[in-house]
């Protein structure tokens, strides 16, 4: 299991990695995108530790509390509706950054940070 979480973590230095070394806005968007998605991946196998069965009780209240002392080996829904969250919001923000970066595209195809910064320094001429 050692192995695995070092995997996921190096995704998501990768991610950093490629958040601060690239100079494209689109392959900082990729970046930040393996980051998120190693984040997610971390947080899903720390979660999964908890337990494997779902909390959901069938029939009579007698059979669940007996099935709650046979089996209390149970997984925490709370993490999950965390990181389901945490994807929804990640894919909104990864298409409002498509769509601004769409948008930069238009003043510098190459979409370097370098050229971006420094056209929307110079000061705008007043009529």
């Amino acid at each position: 299991m050692k192995l695995l979480e070092a995997l996921v973590l190096l995704t998501v230095l990768i991610g950093v990695a490629g958040l601060l070394l690239r100079r494209n806005l689109f392959l900082k968007v990729l970046a930040m995108d393996v980051m998120s998605t190693g984040v997610i991946a971390l947080f899903v196998l720390l979660a999964a530790r908890g337990g494997v069965r779902t909390p959901i009780l069938q029939g009579s209240a007698l059979e669940a509390s007996q099935e709650v002392t046979r089996h209390t080996d149970w997984a925490d829904p709370i993490p999950q509706a965390v990181i389901l969250t945490g994807i929804v919001i990640g894919f909104s923000v990864q298409a409002l950054l498509l769509v601004a970066t769409a948008r930069l595209s238009r003043i510098d195809p190459c979409l370097d940070v370098a050229v971006l910064e420094a056209e929307t320094a110079e000061p705008v001429p007043r009529p």
